[in-house]
């Protein structure tokens, strides 16, 4: 634990199978605990914050999403948040992974703030499983 002087207790609750996908990859990975993978996990977390943080001036990329197709509502607050980011998003494509998942690649050109935005409200909604923003500087 390189750099942490202190620890805290906390406590969290999860459900089972999301936990029971934890431990095994936690012993696919060889942790000794949860906590050390917990540990892990959080750093891991608080990197891909900072790096999409860093997300600046105009950019072209792409968004990867999968979410639960049935959960109520999410089609229709996806949709409605594409359509008001129009203007940097160039086209999407969608693909049914299995009966209720579905994997959306969304091609986007802008300001990186704008583009972290876009990644942010998506991945904030109840259904989306996974997002990921990855962009290149568009050179003039």
């Amino acid at each position: 634990m390189s750099g942490d002087t202190e620890l805290s207790r906390i406590g969290i609750s999860l459900p089972k199978n999301l936990l029971d996908k934890f431990d095994e990859i936690l012993s696919l990975r060889g942790y000794s605990s949860r906590s050390e993978g917990i540990r892990d996990s959080i750093r891991s977390y608080i990197t891909h914050y900072q790096w999409i943080s860093d997300v600046k001036g105009e950019r072209q990329g792409v968004i990867t999403m999968v979410y639960d197709h049935d959960q109520r509502g999410l089609l229709q607050t996806l949709t409605e948040i594409q359509h008001q980011y129009a203007s940097s998003i160039q086209a999407s494509l969608h693909s049914h992974v299995t009966h209720n998942k579905c994997l959306e690649v969304i091609l986007i050109r802008g300001d990186g703030a704008v583009l972290k935005d876009i990644t942010e409200r998506l991945m904030a909604q109840k259904g989306v499983e996974a997002v990921k923003l990855t962009t290149i500087p568009v050179e003039g």
